[in-house]
């Protein structure tokens, strides 16, 4: 009888105020960013040829000893000369040979500082005010108790490459999961064997559920505490598609969208961030012209009538089937969904005379103002239909945007309260065992 009331009144206390607690207490926490959510790198090898003379012997000024320069981000960038250098550095290449992505020729890529902070806080650190990107969470969890190295983790990856169905290659995506398996197996070790609490941003947590997806249930369970996703396009988004038929400058001025088109189009990630068929509806309308209505299901049409046909085999092999099959594993962890809503988001794009080298008209709905709703409760949907013991949480946040969601206070503030509470579920516990 005593052990109860110990453990009723140690739920009462650790589960209502959720308090901050000690490092002793905190389990290991890494940060899986979105796409373009962390620095990216590039050097130029004797293969690399531009028609440019200012991308060829120029262009950028800043190297370090052995050629490597930041290509993400630089905002020199914003400057047309130097937009068309940087569309070229930035192509992917998909092989049909290969059936696999690879860079332009003659240009290296590579990630700076792997298990770390540093390039997630942010894209610019010679701009830290106007390019901060989790540098607000990140605040927010050293108050917590989390230092860089020791408890605390970034997990960035090339964002431009993603990964493909079963049976299909993806070298440079599937080394990241390696990569972040590797991570998580040596954030526990070195914090005493506690599980990891994962936190990702948008496309860092399609990369996550594959993660989850790919490995058995025992490594799951002995690694894994939480996973937290914030902002995750279960199931693309609508503006995708403007980015595959306009080009997209993300609301950058000075940026003529057609200069980054190609390479928008180019990137394998882009790809997977299409509308799923599995999530939007094949009655829904998401790109409407003078002719065609293209749906979620409409895909390799779409991109052979925007003039990108070449994107029609890699999408139909690779991607198609990935995002047809959105299951989810039995062995899941427990899952806490943040999302913004009530932020004005492409719903429907009306191109009038069929022109896809204009901007369309668009019909907006809701979402975070980039990920539609339906997308961002995806995982929800799936969920009830699905027979688990494993828990779900969705929080929505009204007025919190895409990336607003690192960066707005009361979202920070959620974050980090769900956080604090997981992290108090390991101190019940060590009080628990304790005091019996």
């Amino acid at each position: 009888m005593k052990i109860l009331t110990i453990l009723i009144m140690t739920f009462i206390v650790f589960y209502t105020n959720c308090p901050a607690n000690t490092n002793h207490h905190l389990h290991p926490l890494i940060l899986i960013p979105g796409a373009g959510g962390n620095q990216l790198e590039a050097r130029l090898t004797s293969k690399y040829k531009s028609t440019s003379f200012l991308c060829n012997k120029w262009y950028p000024i800043k190297k370090d000893s052995e050629g490597w320069f930041r290509i993400w981000f630089d905002p020199t960038v914003l400057l047309a000369p130097f937009t068309k250098c940087f569309n070229q550095r930035m192509m992917l290449y998909y092989q049909k040979e290969l059936d696999d992505y690879c860079n332009a020729p003659g240009v290296d890529s590579r990630i700076a500082h792997f298990g770390s902070i540093k390039s997630l806080l942010y894209l610019d650190p010679n701009l830290p005010k106007i390019t901060a990107y989790m540098e607000p969470l990140v605040n927010a969890l050293q108050e917590l108790g989390y230092r860089d190295g020791d408890n605390l983790f970034g997990a960035p990856y090339d964002f431009r490459y993603g990964l493909a169905a079963e049976g299909h290659p993806s070298h440079v995506g599937s080394k990241f999961l390696k990569d972040l398996k590797g991570l998580i197996e040596s954030a526990s070790n070195s914090n005493g064997g506690k599980p990891v609490i994962l936190v990702s941003h948008s496309l860092g947590g399609l990369y996550v559920h594959q993660l989850l997806c790919r490995n058995p249930k025992s490594w799951s369970q002995k690694y894994i505490k939480h996973f937290i996703a914030l902002s995750t396009p279960w199931g693309g988004t609508v503006e995708q598609m403007v980015t595959f038929a306009s080009g997209n400058t993300l609301g950058v001025p000075l940026v003529n969208p057609l200069l980054v088109r190609e390479e928008q189009r180019s990137s394998e990630s882009n790809m997977w961030l299409l509308p799923s068929p599995k999530v939007f509806s094949n009655q829904t309308p998401l790109v409407i012209t003078p002719n065609v209505a293209y749906s979620a299901h409409d895909i390799p049409k779409f991109l052979e009538d925007i003039g990108f046909p070449q994107g029609v085999l890699p999408y139909t092999l690779r991607i198609f089937p990935l995002v047809e099959n959105f299951t989810l594993p039995d062995h899941m962890p427990p899952i806490t969904c943040i999302v913004g809503c009530g932020c004005k988001t492409p719903e429907t794009l009306f191109y009038g005379d069929a022109e896809f080298d204009k901007s369309p008209e668009i019909v907006y709905g809701d979402g975070d103002g980039t990920v539609n709703m339906v997308s961002l409760l995806a995982l929800e949907a799936n969920w009830d239909n699905k027979s688990t013991r494993q828990s779900l949480k969705v929080t929505k946040l009204r007025g919190v945007s895409h990336t607003g969601i690192l960066k707005d206070e009361i979202a920070v503030e959620k974050i980090v309260e769900e956080i604090s509470c997981i992290n108090s579920e390991n101190a019940a516990h060590v009080s628990l065992v304790s005091k019996a």
